[in-house]
């Protein structure tokens, strides 16, 4: 048995991750102007952090998302069983 696909419906959520993704792609793309400037190792380590930092608080917002009001495609709740399946993907 396959689950129907989950999906961000309210637009102000999916405009939050939206905004979230865009500010992360901003600071990828810093990060490699910063390897290409041959900056230091240090500096390079710490803008990496706070892009994991940033991406792990976006799966939050989503994960947030989906536990507060995603439903499945057919309009089923979801079953504890998919939620589980679904943090396990946070890991």
């Amino acid at each position: 048995m396959t689950s129907a696909p989950v999906t961000i419906e309210k637009q102000p959520d999916k405009q939050r991750v939206l905004n979230r993704l865009r500010r992360l792609e901003g600071q990828v793309r810093g990060l490699q102007k910063m390897v290409d400037e041959e900056r230091s190792c240090q500096e390079l380590l710490t803008l990496l952090s706070g892009i994991r930092s940033a991406l792990d608080a976006t799966g939050d917002v989503i994960f947030e998302e989906y536990i507060n009001s995603c439903v499945m495609d057919d309009g089923a709740p979801l079953s504890p069983n998919e939620i589980v399946k679904t943090a396990r993907l946070l890991r």
